[in-house]
């Protein structure tokens, strides 16, 4: 016998406790002319949509486990799935497929009552109904489907446990918002459906996923002819996400559209709560409505943990146990509880555990998020925890920058990934609550690595000319947001925007003596010199910022990134052993700091050097070392830059139609950072060469044919192309050209970033 517990729609628990005709004393009703008897599941009324995975994983677990207890929030639809998984098994008991539906049932003592009206069992010889239980399920393969035990868990658990220990052929599969926590209990928490990302949406051909099916269904049965469409996927996908494909959700949100339009709904949706209302008539009470379904769960939770969910609303995505214990700690919920108090939220479904890059984090669903900020915001506390929540962001990209350089370097790159929810969060209280400007300040101008190294450049321009907007009396905090803009506006090759903010930097560094401010200033407005074609001018400025590095003691990944545009210049004048042997330097120290980042583009420098005299295959092992780094970090500039010079060393080697591809997939990738090789003629004097020499072995038709190929790869799949990495193996080598291209000449040599 299998016995399924779930926490699903409710329905009259004792109906057959008073019917006018009760079956024979003792019987199983229900029994089918070949002697099986059928169970008593219920027909649905709607068809059930996509969860196919999920259904064969329950089916699966049951034919391996005696107890399977299906968790996960309110509304996700763990009733509906287990009950479909419960179907598909009819077939293999002969004495029946039975559900119990608890959620309607407040009264433990009536428990084992319940059991015994829903198989149908009439004993009225005033034996304990466990008594009675026993006897029937004796010898019979039976699977049980418990539905609903959240608020009835401990005399749900006891029983399973006696019926398991006492039953060698019962099974149990349970469905709640916890689980039982008896030995031998299997856990399957259910996950929302999997909702479409809206930026995706726009492309006809990704799939939406099965929540979007889900809500067009129940759309359609409300609004006949409703159909999702290349005018309105995006809104669909949009909602969906908006409510974590949380199916109870969507089927209320679908039943809005009796009255408003797609649009409306989902303009609507910052007030969820209000709107979704309306379940069907045969709803249980706890799902006519999203808040009633949301409170349902909140009625479950102790003070502490209604409280710690409340303050939990101030996180967006998710987060740590150390946030969790700043932020959310106070004198009625101290620091060395949150744990024991977390845990059980996350037992009860209200928080989920996930594996992330960074670590083990903690996620809670918007719709659950914002029925606890509703709470914390009926307290009064909202602004005070979202103060703690600024100040523990604010204390985190402290860290993330200190830490940059160093051997953790790429922790610190998968922390700052995992954390940009809680970062814009914060970037946005910043800006609305703080009366200077200063919060947001520093934020932007602290993970100025962020939107160098890690791929953001366009978020962190935003947020910098957003914060430089507000003004703040605190003037070092506004001179490392000038600096960090100055640099993020010359790798997107914005020059004027560069230049006012480095020019206003310097005057300002100078003015009030700032040391360390003047060095950036100088150091970026050489780089901006760089890449204005005006070598010369770089070298000096650059110097100049350098001996200030020096006078300071300032020594990190951006004071090294400073030496490598150096070099960089020397290159471009025609210096290139001067260039090679300060990029020895670099990732000398580099590698005695741990540091890998600015290792990379002094790798870069390094592989071009090899490349310009000759040395191919040395180019080559020196571009594939550095190109997996910038990879990884998501750095788009270092990872077109590696692509350019692999492909013209890819040309060196014979492979013009390779080279040509690889052309194509970084002429793409540069319209994702700003203007291709920043609109200069040192940066692009290779690139022109290289392909003027491609083209000519091609010809004209053959060369776009392979431009157009490199244009359809994504980021993955072009880095896969760069290191011959095709089917898991590295291509053959191919014979090598008459020569590589020629050395740059002096005065338009070019180098890497």
């Amino acid at each position: 016998m299998y016995v399924l517990l779930t926490y699903a729609y409710p329905a009259c628990l004792m109906r057959g406790f008073q019917g006018s005709e009760p079956p024979a004393r003792e019987t199983v009703r229900g029994t089918r002319p070949d002697g099986c008897r059928p169970g008593n599941l219920p027909t649905e009324l709607t068809r059930f949509i996509g969860r196919s995975a999920e259904v064969s994983a329950l089916t699966a677990a049951l034919a391996d486990e005696r107890l399977v207890t299906v968790t996960g929030v309110g509304g996700v639809g763990k009733s509906r799935c287990a009950l479909q998984a419960a179907r598909l098994l009819q077939e293999r008991f002969c004495d029946g497929v039975w559900l119990v539906e608890l959620a309607g049932l407040r009264d433990p003592e009536l428990l084992e009552h319940a059991v015994v009206e829903a198989l149908g069992v009439t004993d009225q010889s005033g034996r304990p109904p466990l008594t009675v239980l026993l006897e029937q399920l004796v010898g019979r393969r039976m699977l049980l489907v418990l539905d609903g035990v959240e608020h009835l868990v401990e005399p749900s658990a006891a029983l399973a446990h006696e019926l398991l220990r006492r039953v060698p052929g019962l099974r149990v599969l349970a469905t709640g918002r916890r689980p039982l926590g008896i030995v031998g209990e299997r856990l399957y928490p259910l996950a929302p459906m999997t909702a479409p990302v809206p930026a995706c949406a726009e492309a006809a051909r990704v799939p939406l996923g099965e929540a979007a099916w889900l809500f067009a269904d129940r759309a359609a049965a409300v609004l006949p002819g409703f159909t999702i469409t290349q005018e309105n996927r995006r809104v669909v996908a949009e909602l969906c996400h908006r409510l974590d494909g949380i199916p109870l959700a969507l089927e209320l949100a679908a039943g809005r559209l009796r009255t408003l339009s797609l649009e409306q709904t989902l303009q609507r949706l910052d007030d969820r709560f209000r709107l979704l209302v309306g379940g069907g008539a045969g709803a249980p009470p706890q799902h006519q409505t999203l808040r009633t379904a949301m409170g349902w769960s909140h009625e479950l939770c102790t003070p502490q943990q209604r409280l710690l969910w409340a303050r939990l609303s101030v996180f967006a995505g998710h987060f740590d146990l150390d946030a969790a214990e700043y932020v959310c700690s106070g004198p009625d919920l101290p620091a060395d509880e949150v744990l024991d108090v977390l845990t059980e939220l996350v037992a009860q479904s209200v928080v989920s555990r996930e594996e992330a890059p960074s670590g083990v984090r903690y996620r809670i669903l918007d719709t659950v998020r914002a029925y606890g900020a509703d709470w914390l915001g009926a307290t009064g506390d909202t602004d005070r925890l979202r103060r703690r929540h600024r100040d523990w962001c604010t204390g985190l990209v402290t860290w993330c920058e200190l830490e940059w350089f160093s051997p953790r370097q790429s922790e610190v790159a998968r922390r700052v990934h995992d954390e940009l929810p809680n970062l814009r969060a914060a970037f946005e209280f910043a800006m609305e609550e703080d009366e200077d400007g200063r919060f947001g300040l520093y934020l932007a101008a602290t993970l100025w690595f962020c939107w160098v190294a890690c791929g953001r450049l366009a978020e962190g321009r935003h947020w910098l000319d957003r914060a430089l907007a507000l003004g703040t009396d605190h003037e070092e905090t506004r001179l490392r947001a000038l600096w960090a803009v100055g640099y993020v506006a010359v790798l997107q090759g914005d020059t004027v925007a560069a230049l006012t903010a480095l020019h206003e930097c310097r005057q300002a560094a100078e003015r009030t003596g700032d040391a360390r401010a003047l060095a950036y200033s100088l150091h970026h407005s050489g780089a901006l010199a760089l890449i204005n074609d005006e070598a010369g001018e770089a070298e000096s400025l650059l110097r100049a910022a350098m001996e200030r590095y020096e006078e300071i003691g300032e020594l990190n990944s951006n004071v090294l990134m400073g030496r490598v545009k150096l070099a960089m210049a020397l290159a471009f004048q025609g210096d290139i052993a001067g260039a090679a042997a300060l990029c020895e330097e670099v990732r000398d120290v580099c590698e005695e700091h741990g540091e890998q980042w600015a290792r990379s583009y002094a790798l870069h420098v390094l592989g071009f050097a090899a490349w310009s005299d000759g040395d191919t295959a040395g180019a080559r092992r020196i571009l594939e070392e550095s190109l997996p780094v910038n990879y990884a970090f998501r750095d788009l500039v270092g990872t077109v830059f590696a692509l350019e010079l692999l492909a013209g060393i890819t040309a060196s080697e014979g492979d013009a139609a390779e080279a040509a591809v690889l052309q194509g997939a970084a002429a793409r990738l540069w319209r994702s950072v700003g203007m291709p090789l920043f609109g200069s003629e040192y940066f692009n004097d290779p690139h022109a060469r290289s392909a003027e020499q491609v083209a000519e072995l091609l010809g004209k038709t053959r060369f776009r044919e392979c431009l157009r190929e490199g244009e359809r790869l994504d980021t993955d799949a072009a880095v896969a192309r760069a290191l011959r990495v095709r089917g898991g193996a590295a291509a053959a080598p191919r014979p090598a050209m008459a020569g590589p291209p020629p050395p740059p000449r002096a005065g338009r040599r070019a180098a890497p970033q």
